[in-house]
């Protein structure tokens, strides 16, 4: 009877510890959603970041320039480029969920308070204002 009980509780659990999430498991490199980036997420000092690691059109139109951050919201940094630019920082991990951190969206110029949310291969990025009621999520794959 009590080795029932085991696999009874055994079986119970397996469910619970299959949805849950390693914290390191969201390193390495990812595809954006667009697929014409790809992503390198780190940890240091506790904290998860990305950095851009590859750009489909690395180039400005003159074939020699790099691609620069010229959208950002600050002229001082508009000439930066966005190979190894770092867009997602300081996020930690908690209950399954990487929060506190911000994504820095090139194409906008704007920065968002953010989270993520790793689903199997996909991992969700929300970005927000005020609350993540009022944002936008995208999904980023990891590459093949």
């Amino acid at each position: 009877m009590k080795k029932t009980g085991f696999w009874v509780a055994l079986l119970w659990t397996i469910p619970f510890l299959a949805n849950a999430q390693a914290p390191d498991a969201i390193l390495g490199e990812w595809l954006n959603e667009e697929k014409d980036a790809r992503v390198e997420i780190y940890k240091s000092s506790g904290k998860y970041s990305g950095k851009i690691t590859w750009i489909k059109n690395a180039f400005e139109a003159d074939g020699k320039t790099p691609q620069r951050d010229s959208k950002n919201s600050d002229p001082s940094l508009r000439n930066r480029p966005l190979k190894d630019m770092i867009i997602l920082s300081d996020f930690t991990f908690k209950d399954g969920l990487w929060t506190g951190g911000k994504v820095y969206d090139p194409k906008s110029g704007k920065s968002y308070s953010s989270k993520m949310t790793l689903d199997g291969s996909t991992l969700e990025i929300r970005g927000y204002v005020g609350s993540p009621l009022f944002g936008r999520t995208t999904v980023w794959t990891r590459p093949k």
